[in-house]
Order: C-alpha cells, then structure tokens, then sequence
C-alpha cells in the first residue's frame, strides 16, 4: 500500500507542476540499468565471454545513450511550452550531474593512463556505482526543493541509501544486479511517471 501511494503521489504532484526533461532519466535509467544486467551476467558466468567485454559492453552503452539524449533533447526542443524556474533548475542540475559523471570516468581514465596503466582502476570501478547513486541522490534533491515535492525526497533519500549497499556488495557478482534494480526503480520508473505525468 505504500509503494503505490508513493507512485500515486509522484504521478500527482508531476501533474500539478510537470517537469519537462523526464524522459532523459526513463531512458538512462533504462539504458544503464539493462547494461547492469549484462554486466551481472557476465560477472556471475551465466554468459561467458573475455574480459574485455566489459569495457566493449559499456563503451557501446555510453553510445547509445548519447544517440538516445539527441533524439530526446531535440524532441524536447520542438515540443516547447511554459519554461518554468523549476523546471530550469531541474535541466541545469541534471545536465550538471551529468558532466559531472563523465568527468569522473574522464579523471580515473586519464590518472590510470598518466601511471602508464598501474594504476588499480580496477579497484576505483567497484565503488563508481555508489558514487552514481549519491549523484542521483543530490540531483532528486535539488529536484525536490525546486517542486516542493515530498515524493522526488524520498527518491533522494532513497539514493543515497543505495549508495552505502551497493559499497558493501562491491567485489560480488551481486553488485551489479543490485545497481540494476536502483537504475530502474530511481529513475527508469520516476523518469516514466512524471513523463506520463506531464502529456497528462
């Protein structure tokens, strides 16, 4: 009963002040977190395939991301209508949180090429997925506040409590599974209701 009065209340409150943009958090969220999946698959043996695979695998996942954000920045675009202060926030934040997960992977990348490869890269990946959660969690924060939404805090509080679980399950095949399931439950599904929420 309370996860859908929860679902309830974020379908109801995008109604009332919706929030343009949404459709690039359903389409991360669901891009990433189906690459998750893979990922766990491979690290649990069920598809066996070389090591580089991973690198290959979410190489090719940052790709179609970047093709999917054309596509939705510039339907975004044309589709127009009222610009409000919140939903100015909500693009400026989410966009930041965005270059700001690329210049990480850009920073450990560089560090691990400046070390001529020894740096441990391998050991800084496991904790990329709580660092991404607590990214997530500032960006439904911020979101919250600017909406005055009760139901985008319990996102962020949700986020960050991901964060800390997902670092206890690093160096198991489980982690990823799990970074799946908060992809898809903290921003696939958000990111669909308060799409939905806005052609409504």
């Amino acid at each position: 009963m309370t996860d859908i009065a929860w679902l309830r209340g974020l379908a109801e409150e995008g109604a009332k002040a919706p929030i343009k943009g949404a459709s690039i958090l359903f389409a991360a969220g669901l891009i990433f977190g189906t690459a998750s999946v893979v990922h766990w698959l491979i690290a649990s043996d069920v598809v066996t395939v070389a090591p580089a695979a991973y690198g290959a695998m979410w190489g090719v996942t940052a790709l179609v991301f970047l093709a999917t954000l054309v596509v939705l920045i510039g339907r975004l675009k044309r589709e127009g209508g009222v610009e409000t202060a919140a939903n100015r926030a909500f693009g400026v934040v989410w966009t930041a949180l965005g270059w700001g997960i690329f210049s990480l992977f850009l920073s450990l990348i560089g560090g691990d090429l400046a070390r001529g490869g020894q740096s441990d890269l391998a050991e800084w990946s496991l904790i990329i997925p709580s660092i991404i959660m607590a990214f997530y969690g500032v960006g439904w924060a911020v979101s919250a506040t600017m909406t005055r939404s009760k139901s985008l805090w319990t996102l962020a509080l949700a986020s960050f409590a991901a964060a800390p679980v997902l670092a206890v399950l690093s160096g198991t095949s489980w982690q990823y599974l799990a970074y799946a399931g908060a992809l898809y439950g903290l921003m696939a599904l958000p990111g669909f209701l308060i799409m939905r929420s806005a052609k409504a």
